[in-house]
């Protein structure tokens, strides 16, 4: 199944907020039913048990309403590990109020080298193109002490047939509609590990981590 790159309407500066924030809860639906927030939570136990740490603030990219990291942040805590999360997202509509939060761009983000322990985002990676990718990368590794951890759907024609069965859950056509693109434009996980391995110089190759994760999610570590 070849990656076909289309827009998704939670994207667009056309997007009503009411049909973004309908959106938003489907995604959140979805990543509490089919492996959204499991992933996360692997990602950063992974990283807790190799760095020897149990404390970490990380920022997430792209959060939207910060379901994921909060989610895992609780389930993380039972096992002593704890996480002070800051989200950022392009668009203030996408926040939620009261939320520790920052509106910017992933490709330029407004924080000093070294800023967080961890960067991380979820369902963010296929909506970039390689390029954008690999500047993502080298960004987040600018931003974080330690990783980068992506957390994302494998393309696939089984999970486009899974997205399709599963429209009944859906309350907005937009998420109906980004659900199919989402899944269309999605990479498989030697994909993103090739292309972020490219954007660096031969001085600095960061080591990369892929995982499959619940049916077609994936999960990746980028090691500083």
């Amino acid at each position: 199944m070849r990656r076909v790159n289309r827009p998704e309407i939670l994207d667009s500066d056309g997007c009503p907020p009411e049909e973004a924030a309908a959106s938003l809860r489907d995604m959140s639906a979805i990543n509490r039913r089919f492996g959204g927030i499991a992933t996360t939570y692997a990602l950063i136990e992974r990283v807790a048990a190799n760095a020897g740490k149990k404390q970490f603030s990380l920022l997430d990219v792209a959060a939207g309403f910060g379901e994921v990291p909060r989610l895992a942040r609780e389930r993380l805590a039972q096992k002593g590990i704890s996480i002070d999360v800051t989200l950022l997202d392009s668009r203030l509509s996408h926040l939620l109020p009261g939320s520790h939060s920052v509106v910017g761009q992933a490709l330029l983000l407004p924080f000093a080298d070294n800023s967080f322990d961890l960067v991380s985002c979820s369902l963010f990676a296929h909506h970039l193109q390689p390029d954008e990718l690999a500047g993502f990368a080298r960004e987040a590794l600018r931003v974080g002490r330690l990783a980068l951890l992506i957390n994302d759907l494998v393309r696939s024609p089984f999970h486009l047939a899974l997205v399709y069965a599963a429209f009944p859950l859906m309350r907005s056509y937009a998420s109906r509609h980004d659900g199919v693109v989402s899944v269309r434009r999605a990479y498989l996980p030697n994909e993103i590990r090739q292309m972020i391995m490219s954007a660096f110089a031969d001085d600095f190759v960061p080591r990369v981590e892929t995982f499959r994760h619940f049916l077609f999610r994936m999960g990746v570590i980028v090691w500083k």
